[in-house]
């Protein structure tokens, strides 16, 4: 491995590349666009994946390594950060941190565009996943809707939740069956707009739709059980990524069979952000608070001019959302732009993003458990 520079390295914003990741759904395309690229389109990589430590679980992609988020270093070499972290968790992570996860983030962040509707699907709760999965992460989610596109005449839209009368029973014959109808018409579909916020905790069944472009906030984990055996567009969808291994009738006891009111989902799990601070520089707005989930938390920065930050003591997930600037830290001045991402390690003790350009520095902060 690349020797790495310990102190060097922890006390600079880490600048990400590009990790695209491969999935049963298509799209890709405002991600291309919204990076700049040249040539824009749907893909089956429609999935940036951001800092993360996590590798991606593909059938019949099992011996490619991806999902692993990389950086380059000063020498022009490439590390994952996965490797960066391991190296030293305690400066990178944070003491505390370390102290409870060891060199896991604890967080995984992804940006998503979906070109058509993804499968009907559920993720395991902590307790389902450790008994399961000997895994100490469930796959508890939110979304923050950054924008969309109409898709076949369709806005976009999520499907969310049971709806009143929906039993066991029901479902089982539902997916016995395949009657994808019955099963769409099981969920609330909630048509989506830029700004939306939403918890997807663990159990609850759902589907993010055609047309959706958002940031993907959530524990770190790959486990994903799908109720459908061929995707919309007509693709058959393996067994084992159906139900990762367990079987059909243990995949079914992942769904939390709570069943609610259209309005009772949103007062639920649709979120409204709040405030935190604001001043002549800029605004910090909570999208996912720390009374929302324990398992992360998700701010919206706007920087008008300029806004500075101390360190907690904990690293941040940075994603330049819109607009270019500086991110300055006791290292230096680095240029960003719609796009970037970054890892801030927390040793770093206070930094400063600042606006170039005409329209404000929008930056979404991502954040592990118990902060």
């Amino acid at each position: 491995m690349t020797d790495i520079d310990v102190k060097e390295l922890s006390r600079q914003p880490i600048r990400l590349q590009s990790t695209r990741v491969w999935r049963t759904y298509s799209g890709g395309r405002l991600i291309d666009e919204w990076q700049g690229k040249a040539s824009a389109e749907d893909s089956t990589f429609p999935e940036e994946w951001v800092a993360s430590v996590v590798q991606a679980t593909n059938v019949g992609r099992e011996h490619l390594q991806e999902g692993l988020s990389a950086l380059q270093l000063a020498d022009g070499s490439q590390v994952t950060l996965k490797d960066v972290i391991a190296s030293d968790p305690t400066v990178f992570l944070g003491k505390a941190h370390a102290e409870k996860y060891g060199d896991k983030t604890g967080v995984l962040v992804k940006v998503l565009d979906s070109s058509e509707r993804l499968t009907i699907q559920v993720h395991p709760d902590r307790e389902y996943a450790k008994t399961k999965f000997q895994s100490d992460f469930g796959k508890t989610e939110a979304w923050y809707v950054i924008g969309g596109r109409e898709v076949d005449g369709e806005e976009p839209y999520v499907l969310f939740g049971f709806k009143p009368g929906v039993t066991p029973k029901q479902w089982k014959d539902l997916f016995d069956r395949q009657d994808i109808p019955g099963m769409l018409d099981a969920m609330h579909r909630i048509p989506v707009r830029e700004g939306d916020v939403f918890l997807v905790q663990g159990g609850v069944p759902h589907s993010i739709g055609s047309g959706c472009f958002l940031i993907e906030i959530q524990e770190p984990t790959d486990y994903t059980l799908r109720t459908e055996r061929t995707t919309p567009k007509g693709n058959v969808v393996p067994d084992q990524a159906c139900h990762q291994g367990l079987g059909f009738d243990e995949m079914l006891n992942c769904f939390h069979y709570d069943t609610h009111t259209l309005e009772q989902v949103k007062d639920r799990w649709c979120k409204q952000p709040a405030v935190l601070e604001q001043s002549a520089g800029g605004l910090l707005t909570a999208l996912i608070k720390n009374t929302d989930t324990d398992r992360f938390s998700m701010n919206r920065l706007t920087v008008d001019t300029e806004y500075s930050m101390k360190g907690n003591g904990t690293f941040v997930i940075a994603i330049v959302l819109k607009g270019s600037g500086t991110l300055t830290g006791e290292t230096g001045e680095t240029k960003v732009g719609q796009g970037d991402t970054f890892f801030l390690p927390a040793s770093m003790t206070e930094l400063k993003w600042a606006r170039q350009g005409e329209e404000p520095l929008q930056v979404i902060l991502c954040y592990p458990p118990g902060v």
